[in-house]
């Protein structure tokens, strides 16, 4: 029996139980959030039921246990990216919000007119906007590196368009579109050939491979929790200690200073220099807990295993279908499926599966750009995860087979 016949960790999510519609819920949007296993779920209730309190400046038992779950968690992030310090792991509010903390505290630093920053054709709307915000306020320029038609980087024109004006290289891990792997590795060694920075947007990787950014050789590494597991508004920046000492703090408040008069401030040590504020407490200490989760209980190699089988089976089954094209064929590529359905709107699509009680994605995915080169509005997407089994895809199958049909 393979493993997605009868997956052994859907028990680990209670969202599964419940009925959509009178149908079993399907729950195949895992690239755009994850459902929530137990030990984040009972986490998240324990702290508020027994340890809430604020962290690093109380005087009390409880502020000391949370303080003490808090840098855990932290040691936690250190350990599963294979960072060289706990002063390099940086709490945010995801994803989005650790490009703006590099574009605006060393953009805006660093960049002057003429420098140029080079993206892909397949980023998230999170690594286009803030940079060309920061092209606006400095008067760089941003350049676009193109995709192959299997949904691939373009590594040869990536190196074409690296030269001595590049101050920073900005990619995806993984498109969360087309489920497309970047060779991570291979694009810093080009960066660092003409001397610019690397930050990788890991918020699809993180949850399908293991990252070690001091193998990758990347500057700044970021995820969002909620993409793994954990809870929502928690994020993650790894950033290099020396580069994070050079660049001032994002925002300003409690927590990220060593003293403050009317005249002058001084900023606290990495990493709290960058965390101002009461942070989200519960979502850092589930955080650690989910990546606990993926770690111990689950490990990649299983999930790297019985998402390859999903992926494999999900593509060979929808390819069947007469009128269905799934975009991005990538040799290395996660489990998501972008596709249309003939000449229909994937709007239509996605609901008639909501239908059946399948939970999936409709539109451009933040990804307008990367939409347009592929010439099409939008795509229905359909993205799998260690809890999916074979019903899932046989009811995806028949979903789209009967969108079809009420479609024609």
């Amino acid at each position: 029996m393979s493993l997605i016949e009868k997956n052994k960790f859907r028990a680990d999510f209670p969202a599964l139980t419940q009925r959509i519609r009178g149908k079993s819920l399907v729950y195949l949007d895992s690239a755009a959030t994850a459902i929530k296993p137990w030990p984040v779920i009972e986490k998240i209730g324990h702290f508020y039921t027994y340890e809430t309190a604020n962290v690093h400046r109380g005087a009390h038992y409880l502020a000391d246990k949370a303080t003490v779950a808090f840098e855990a968690s932290r040691e936690r992030v250190r350990s599963f990216l294979n960072a060289s310090s706990t002063d390099e792991i940086i709490f945010t509010a995801g994803t989005t919000a650790s490009i703006n903390l590099v574009a605006q505290s060393w953009g805006r630093t660093f960049l002057k007119a003429q420098d140029e920053i080079v993206i892909s054709e397949m980023e998230h709307h999170a690594n286009i906007v803030p940079w060309q915000m920061v092209c606006e306020q400095t008067g760089s320029k941003l350049k676009i590196v193109p995709i192959m038609d299997n949904g691939e980087l373009d590594m040869e024109k990536l190196e074409k368009t690296l030269s001595s004006r590049t101050k920073i290289l900005a990619l995806t891990h993984c498109s969360n579109t087309l489920g497309s792997f970047v060779d991570i590795k291979a694009a810093a060694k080009m960066a660092r050939r003409c001397g610019a920075l690397i930050l990788v947007d890991g918020a699809q990787a993180v949850a399908a491979t293991p990252v070690d950014v001091q193998d990758l050789d990347v500057d700044f590494y970021t995820f969002s929790g909620h993409k793994i597991f954990g809870p929502y508004g928690i994020g993650v920046l790894y950033g290099r200690k020396d580069l994070l000492q050079q660049i001032p703090p994002y925002q300003g408040g409690g927590s990220m200073i060593s003293t403050v008069t009317f005249e002058n401030t001084t900023y606290n040590e990495l990493p709290y220099k960058f965390e101002a504020g009461t942070p989200n407490i519960e979502g850092v200490i589930a955080l650690g807990a989910a990546l606990e989760y993926v770690t111990d209980k689950v490990g990649f190699a299983q999930i790297q295993e019985i998402e390859h089988q999903l992926l494999t089976e999900a593509t060979t089954k929808l390819q069947a279908i007469p009128g269905v094209k799934i975009f991005g064929q990538a040799k290395m590529k996660a489990p998501i499926l972008s596709f249309v359905v003939g000449s229909q709107h994937p709007s239509d699509v996605a609901q008639i599966l909501d239908q059946e009680g399948i939970a999936v994605r409709a539109g451009h995915h933040c990804c307008m750009p990367l939409m347009k080169r592929l010439g099409v509005p939008g795509t229905v997407r359909a993205s799998f995860s260690l809890f999916n089994n074979q019903a899932d895809i046989d009811t995806l199958v028949r979903g789209v087979i009967k969108a079809q049909e009420m479609l024609q």
